[in-house]
């Protein structure tokens, strides 16, 4: 019985010390292990080539200690009044009824998010999404509503429709054939995601969406997890290009949570890429593109065809990078 006891005692000794080990252990997963590592702060990130000069706002306000969050809503203003941008904001390509409609959103690093989408006549559709983060209890608002509540906060109306653009519709009319092409300026986003000095993530997308879509669609750009996710523990995502193939994966809260999981940036949009190749018939048609950012500002960019492309403001120098893609 002795014995019987002291093999008890002595197997439950042993338990104690496996566990003690197992939590005094740390987890590779981690917060306090995520923060290991030379930190590379502030940085600014955004899609595609108008993303340069979009930086180069966000910039201004980054290099003098401001939030990230004013930084990529300064940023992105600036492609959406563009009017050689024909993807976002003002000059954007219109609908197939002619009609300029635009989606947007953005996130702080407190997880708060605001969003607009099939919003008209108005040029900066991420500062209106801005206002329903800041002064609404909703996510999202659409439509005329969203239109109501700009004009009720001193947003003015415009007529988004350039002569350019509406040259571009009215010979599309000729043969109404709806078609998006891969890498052309007729169905992207400005997303950008920024870290400040603070060590706090925000992100911004907005866009007019597909070039002469049906009228009322909405794609990825303004619905958070979708076409922009940020977690200020883990990083930040934004996508672009085909907006559906984006929603059905669900595309920028999965780069997130991957990396929660303790993937690199860089790994978790090639795995985000992945998902859309093993879950969605017909993607070789479509490009997609994830850009992502973790706190110790590593960068992944990753792309299901060639052609897609990213600025990146680090260390005073604003440079445009080629991605990595899927198909060779």
């Amino acid at each position: 019985m002795s014995n019987r006891r002291n093999f008890i005692k002595n197997a439950g000794l042993a338990s104690l010390g496996v566990l003690s080990a197992c939590q005094m252990k740390p987890k590779e997963n981690t917060i306090e292990s995520r923060k290991k590592g030379p930190v590379i702060k502030p940085l600014a990130i955004s899609t595609w080539k108008n993303g340069m000069d979009a930086n180069v706002a966000a910039w201004k306000v980054l290099s003098k200690g401001g939030k990230a969050i004013d930084a990529v809503e300064s940023g992105v203003k600036v492609v959406e009044a563009n009017p050689d941008d024909m993807s976002v904001g003002y000059g954007g390509r219109p609908d197939r009824d002619g009609i300029v409609t635009l989606d947007a959103c953005i996130m702080d690093s407190t997880g708060n998010a605001g969003s607009v989408c099939a919003l008209e006549n108005i040029m900066h559709p991420i500062s209106v999404a801005r206002k329903v983060m800041d002064d609404t209890p909703h996510v999202m608002l659409a439509g005329k509503g969203a239109l109501q509540f700009a004009l009720e906060f001193g947003f003015k109306q415009e007529d988004l429709l350039t002569e350019k653009s509406k040259q571009e519709f009215e010979k599309w009319r000729l043969t109404s054939e709806y078609k998006p092409l891969i890498n052309i300026e007729n169905h992207d986003t400005i997303g950008m995601l920024a870290l400040d000095q603070n060590g706090d993530i925000s992100g911004a997308c907005t866009t007019s969406g597909l070039a002469y879509k049906m009228h009322g669609r909405v794609g990825d750009s303004p619905i958070i997890g979708a076409g922009m996710y940020c977690d200020n523990e883990v990083g930040g995502a934004v996508a672009t290009g085909m907006g559906e193939l984006v929603m059905k994966t669900l595309g920028s809260f999965l780069v997130v949570e991957l990396m929660n999981q303790g993937m690199s940036p860089q790994q978790a949009v090639e795995e985000a890429i992945l998902r859309i190749v093993k879950k969605i018939p017909g993607y070789e048609e479509f490009q997609i593109g994830y850009l992502a950012i973790n706190k110790n500002g590593e960068v992944g960019a990753y792309s299901l065809h060639r052609g897609f492309n990213y600025a990146l403001y680090a260390d005073d120098s604003n440079n445009l990078i080629d991605s990595n893609y899927y198909l060779k």
